[in-house]
């Protein structure tokens, strides 16, 4: 088979591969995976927020099982599916594709991670949840890192701090606490004021 005969037979091939691609993976409307740009007209506000992360347990020995619970806010009425991460020192331990937006109703998401530390050495761990969205409003809140470290001890020795292995750490974004504070004020039945804080 000549060259001009080969590219004529696989071109047609490509084309439907490439179609059936783009559809199954968010490049058409029946696509599993969008982008947000791909919502309605393609003027989708995105704007998602990382509001609270927990590590439990705080004190924990190389081989053990850190618990991260993470929640996130859709602020907007983007929808789309993202990477969520999260990173100890800097390093990503764990990830999943994290989906919002898909029920309109829906603003709070609550996402769980196991870190196995197996072979993880001891030490003074920073622990960040992060969520990041192409075309985000405001990325500045698309992280959130933990201030109290996750001390990592070796799997037969005492913590420094003499204290036993366990605890919990919770970091939540100050405006968050603040709509909190300000939905449990509030009456029975009466639901927050439209706008930001």
């Amino acid at each position: 088979m000549r060259y001009g005969q080969a590219v004529a037979v696989l071109a047609p091939a490509a084309v439907a591969l490439l179609f059936a691609g783009g559809v199954a993976f968010g490049g058409g409307r029946g696509g599993m995976i969008r982008h947000a740009g791909e919502m309605g007209d393609g003027g989708a506000n995105v704007d998602i927020a990382v509001r609270q992360v927990t590590v439990t347990p705080v004190r924990a020995r190389s081989g053990d099982a850190v618990r991260v619970d993470v929640v996130i806010e859709n602020k907007a009425e983007g929808y789309d599916t993202i990477p969520l991460e999260i990173s100890a020192n800097g390093k990503v331990v764990a990830r999943k594709l994290f989906t919002f937006g898909w029920s309109p109703g829906e603003q709070l998401y609550r996402e769980t991670f196991t870190w196995n530390t197996r072979g993880v050495p001891p030490g003074e761990y920073r622990i960040r949840a992060e969520a990041f969205v192409w075309g985000d409003s405001s990325p500045f809140d698309n992280s959130l890192e933990v201030k109290q470290v996750l001390l990592l001890a070796a799997p037969d020795s005492p913590f420094p701090d003499g204290a036993a292995a366990g605890g919990s750490a919770t970091e939540t974004d100050p405006r968050f606490v603040k709509r909190l504070r300000r939905e449990a004020s509030e009456p029975a039945g009466e639901s927050a004021p439209a706008g930001g804080y």
